[in-house]
């Protein structure tokens, strides 16, 4: 069977615009599959978006498009609450995961520098270099649960899934902060770097991926002298607040999370996603700036036994995704499935994406590589 190897996506024309100066397609920072239909995000964006295949005209191209929008604020307490379809304090979603019936969502949790503008004169560019902002909203994990509406899966606030009931639910923050920044705030690693803004190699939440219990949270930053770091936790409902989650102790002397480091060559985590036992690590620079874009694969990383330190040599780069100005930032990824059984493909989708990617206003493609050969799963 020949597999395609790029997959487009067709977005209304009026729901393509996000913000004044960014359209959705402009760039996708994440992507999940659930049964025949795919979620993506823009990360200047405050929803998920649902896409359902439709016929091409083109003989050998895959084409998903029927584009419908969910407002988060319709599901989940955003801290920051939206204006005005022009002014909306972005959730930055950097990671979206499909398990057990729900639908995950994670923001960056990341602080902002602003960029100079040069044209307005020097010391007006260094006045704005040293701003350093919050936005609440990135300060969101969460789970949505999905249910089939006319054979469609759709997101819901409540749903039943295999018999039991689902309900929408997050983790508590607010504009400063969440229980997980809360729970980070004095680790001899990561708490010093949560001040820091994300493109400064400071705390920045990129990937996701859930395994049955555990959530794995993969961080662009801090890199630690070449090492990238995965925030494992667990979560629970919390019984006395309807609608949000609370962290479980699962880490050495009752901390509520684990920490594994892995050395992927001085690499960021871009995303992750679970194959098997195994996780599939989408990594890349931490700065802005271009640079290699590869994937491992953690053997066992889905299911590890305590806190790990992963050396090079026990983790296998699987390939390097192109990248540069004429090809995008690659952002997200998920295991694709093109005739609705096992995955057969690795779904990669860009952000800062260039004109080659782009056939109209609201048409972009995304790349899809055949699971053959190390990519294939162990399982």
């Amino acid at each position: 069977m020949n597999l395609p190897t790029n997959i487009t996506l067709l977005l209304h024309p009026k729901l393509n615009r996000i913000s004044k100066d960014k359209g959705l397609r402009d760039g996708l920072s994440a992507v999940a599959q659930i049964a025949d239909t795919l979620w993506v995000t823009n990360d200047e964006g405050t929803s998920l978006e649902r896409l359902t295949p439709i016929k091409s005209h083109k003989p050998g191209i895959m084409t998903f498009g029927c584009h419908e929008r969910f407002p988060l604020a319709n599901f989940l307490h955003l801290p920051e609450k939206v204006k005005s379809s022009k002014n909306q304090p972005e959730v930055d979603v950097e990671g979206l995961a499909y398990a057990d019936g729900y639908l995950w969502l994670i923001g960056s949790h990341s602080l902002i520098r602003s960029k100079p503008e040069l044209g307005e004169g020097d010391k007006k560019a260094r006045q704005q270099l040293q701003q350093v902002s919050r936005t609440g909203n990135r300060y969101l994990l969460a789970r949505i649960p999905v249910e089939e509406a006319n054979g469609t899966p759709t997101l819901a606030k409540k749903a039943t899934w295999d018999g039991e009931k689902l309900v929408a639910a997050q983790l508590p923050g607010d504009d400063r902060g969440s229980d997980l920044t809360k729970a980070l705030c004095h680790d001899e690693h990561l708490g010093p770097f949560l001040d820091i803004p994300g493109k400064d190699n400071g705390f920045d939440i990129e990937g996701l991926a859930v395994v049955g219990k555990r959530v794995f949270l993969g961080l662009r930053g801090p890199v630690l002298r070449g090492w990238a770091v995965i925030v494992e936790l667990e979560l629970k409902a919390n019984g006395k607040r309807p609608g949000f989650l609370k962290l479980k102790s699962i880490g050495p002397k009752g901390r509520r999370y684990r920490k594994h480091f892995l050395h992927l060559e001085g690499l960021g985590i871009r995303d992750l996603c679970a194959q098997g036992p195994d996780l599939l690590i989408l990594a890349g620079p931490t700065m802005s700036l271009d640079g290699p874009v590869k994937v491992f694969r953690w053997k066992g990383g889905a299911d590890p036994k305590g806190e790990r330190m992963v050396a090079k040599k026990d983790l296998e780069c699987l390939l390097e995704i192109p990248h540069g100005n004429d090809v995008g930032h690659a952002e997200g990824m998920t295991l694709f499935s093109s005739n609705g059984g096992p995955p057969d493909s690795l779904m990669v989708v860009y952000d800062s994406i260039p004109k080659k990617r782009q056939s109209n206003d609201c048409t972009l493609t995304a790349d899809l590589i055949p699971l053959t050969g190390n990519l294939k799963s162990r399982t």
